[in-house]
């Protein structure tokens, strides 16, 4: 749940042994799961993750993706994905933060992470077949994860939280702007409005006092509709 410490766990990766969240404290992370090694949508939201690793980095951000698949395999579909697959101008992409292996299933179900109503539907939607019978049905349906995604704060705290279905990529720019968002609301004690960007006015706390409304509505810095909605520029 938002707000609360990120259960922890030690796991194989790509980049060895981890401690979560213990080995990523006075940092945030962006957590996330994905269906699949070797799956189209899960390829192009690799790509575009290592893309963008560095503009995260800048935000004190590392990023941590997860599947149940095994360390094997996470290395054996990052080399496809660096020798073989183009997508919208991207090819030859090194993906270098660590993908947990959770064989197990233990993590996954930690995180809320295994949905198995949505990956019905969506065995459903595509009429999937099995084309050599080798994998029963059930148990794609019951341990694949679905796109979770979390944003955990250097106190270990969960900041935020959205699953995505298994048929539809994540929009990475989005998650980057509500990581700056919380960073923001978090850095200058300010809330943010719809649709809000970096640079945008941001929003002045809702007043605790009478006083303080009053004072707020006086303030020429502030642009107040009424006492209880007050923007203010944002500080870079």
């Amino acid at each position: 749940m938002m707000g609360e410490i990120a259960p922890s766990f030690r796991a194989r990766t790509t980049h060895g042994e981890v401690n979560f969240p213990k080995d990523y404290e006075g940092k945030w992370v962006i957590f996330f799961s994905h269906p699949g090694d070797f799956t189209p949508v899960c390829t192009t939201e690799f790509m575009v993750f290592a893309k963008m690793q560095a503009e995260f980095r800048q935000l004190n951000t590392e990023l941590l993706g997860l599947s149940v698949d095994s360390v094997q395999s996470h290395i054996s579909w990052l080399r496809s994905i660096k020798e073989k697959v183009e997508f919208n101008g991207l090819s030859g992409m090194d993906v270098e933060f660590p993908i947990v292996e959770d064989k197990g299933l233990s993590i996954v179900k930690k995180y809320g992470m295994l949905q198995p109503s949505e990956n019905k539907r969506y065995m459903r939607d595509i009429q999937y077949i099995q084309a050599d019978k080798a994998t029963d049905e059930n148990e794609i349906i019951n341990t694949q994860p679905v796109r979770g995604i979390f944003i955990i704060d250097p106190q270990s705290r969960i900041r935020y939280i959205a699953f995505y279905p298994i048929s539809n990529g994540r929009n990475l720019d989005e998650i980057k702007r509500i990581l700056q968002a919380i960073q923001k609301t978090d850095s200058q004690n300010v809330d943010t409005p719809v649709n809000w960007n970096p640079g945008d006015d941001v929003i002045v706390c809702t007043p605790l006092s009478y006083e303080d409304a009053k004072k707020r509505m006086e303030d020429k810095e502030l642009k107040c509709s009424d006492w209880y909605i007050c923007l203010k520029k944002d500080k870079p």
